[in-house]
């Protein structure tokens, strides 16, 4: 699934040859932010406070100072119908995404073998991950309530096209549908970006709090939509698609209503009279703290799409019912945005790495849950726990990037970061099926297992890191 930065910080962007404006401020941001035979027969039956110098030099070159000021003299009047429009935008989005999360797999293992199950899931993300770039450089030169109304458009083609191949029986065309879902999915990671954009500085963190909000809605919207849709029309499911189309012309109508900031508030930083900065890569090998942040993110989304993914096919195995999976599922979504309007808070307390830590510890608890029975219950907690690690670990990383990296890198580095982490998505997504086809659940949570430990050995060699700094300091 793709799911926008569920954090009251400034999302991340990807690299464009203008930065947004939201990078141009330069100093320190802190995040506020159907299974066959063979896999059933595998279903099991303190804190660390920051130092004075735990970030980067603050870029107070003319330039940024200038951008800034740009940015802050082109905010509308009145911010609040923006942000009103955004998280219902953003309600839109996430009731599609949730309830293609609780269906895709099934639908796809009644149109094609097992193993392909997941395969149109992972084309969705793949379809986020191509568009990410071009939807960067478009908010640049368009206005973005422009782009996010395309974008919802787009999003209503590929809803469209996959209910026509449910009703046709053809797999292949409900999976390449998942390219248009996916441009939508992308258009989506904007909605907190322009939200913090489109207020003053002061006011961000309330801004994406409010956006964040729609999030909520969708996680019991969306599984919900699918139990009262699944026999509307024949074949199943058919008419949840038709409703999802319907959804996303209305966030199409929802963008066409923002009134966002002039693209004054878009100036380059002038070159004048500043240095090249170094080169990514080489920024990359000599700091290891952003490097871990990357990583966190990685892994902590790749493996909570990879189990989240094969939940549903596993509960089949184990005789679970289409209610019961979409119910899992729902409060696994409301479990990964719920702690947002907190997180923040226990970032600002106990530094990044050990909120970071911390999601670590819940993705192994949920692991050890799973590990432990294949009831209601158990798929139930397993879930819940998975959803509060991931926003721990997204969430950490994500403010950890945007406070640690120089102002000079932040779009780059936040590109690199996105093209990483939905890869990784769409890989651990089409592996998710086969995997559980062919090993069963017990083995995918175990092999998560290691994984999550080592990331946690490395987040705790980095608070040990910052404490004899701060000692130092």
């Amino acid at each position: 699934m793709s799911f926008p930065v569920a954090s009251s910080s400034v999302a991340s962007a990807p690299a464009t040859s203008t930065q947004l404006p939201v990078s141009q401020t330069g100093g320190q941001e802190i995040s506020q932010t159907l299974a066959p035979a063979s896999a059933c027969q595998s279903a099991p039956q303190s804190g660390v406070r920051r130092g004075p110098q735990s970030g980067p030099t603050p870029d107070n070159s003319p330039g940024a100072t200038a951008g800034a000021a740009a940015t802050s003299s082109a905010l509308p009047a009145s911010p609040w119908r923006n942000l009103a429009l955004l998280a219902a935008s953003q309600a839109a989005l996430m009731t599609c995404i949730s309830l293609m999360l609780a269906t895709s797999a099934l639908i796809g293992k009644s149109l094609a073998t097992p193993a392909l199950a997941s395969l149109p899931l992972a084309v969705q993300y793949l379809g986020t991950l191509f568009a990410l770039y071009p939807v960067a450089r478009l908010l640049v030169r368009r206005n973005p309530a422009t782009v996010f109304a395309g974008g919802a458009l787009c999003g209503a083609v590929g809803f469209a096209l996959a209910a026509l191949g449910i009703a046709s029986g053809s797999f292949a065309l409900f999976a390449l549908a998942g390219l248009a879902i996916g441009a939508f999915g992308a258009v989506g990671q904007y909605y907190r970006f322009v939200a913090a954009d489109a207020v003053a500085p002061e006011l961000r963190s309330t801004a994406i709090s409010l956006t964040l909000s729609g999030g909520l809605i969708a996680a019991l919207a969306g599984p919900a939509l699918a139990r009262w849709s699944r026999h509307l029309l024949a074949p199943e499911f058919a008419a949840s698609l038709g409703l999802l189309a319907g959804l996303a012309l209305l966030a199409a109508l929802l963008a066409r209503g923002l009134r966002l900031p002039a693209k004054a508030a878009q100036a380059q930083p002038s070159a004048a009279g500043t240095a090249a900065p170094q080169p990514l890569r080489a920024l990359l090998a000599q700091r290891s703290d952003l490097r871990l942040a990357v990583l966190a993110a990685v892994i902590g989304y790749a493996l909570m799409n990879l189990l989240m993914t094969a939940t549903p096919l596993a509960m089949l195995c184990s005789r679970l019912d289409f209610a019961a999976s979409s119910t899992v599922i729902q409060w696994h979504v409301v479990a990964m945005f719920l702690p947002s309007f907190f997180t923040g808070q226990l970032i600002r307390r106990w530094g990044a790495p050990t909120v970071m830590l911390a999601g670590c510890a819940a993705t192994v608890a949920s692991i050890g849950v799973a590990l432990g029975g294949s009831t209601l219950a158990d798929f139930e907690g397993a879930l819940i726990l998975l959803g509060i690690g991931w926003n721990f670990l997204y969430i950490g990383a994500t403010g950890y990037l945007v406070e640690r990296c120089p102002a000079s890198h932040r779009a780059s580095l936040q590109a690199t970061n996105d093209m990483l982490v939905f890869a990784s998505v769409a890989l651990a997504t089409f592996a998710a099926a086969p995997l559980v086809d062919r090993h069963g659940w017990a083995w995918l949570n175990t092999a998560a297992l290691p994984v999550i430990l080592w990331l946690a050995l490395l987040l705790l060699r980095q608070i040990g890191r910052e404490r004899r700094m701060g000692v130092a300091g």
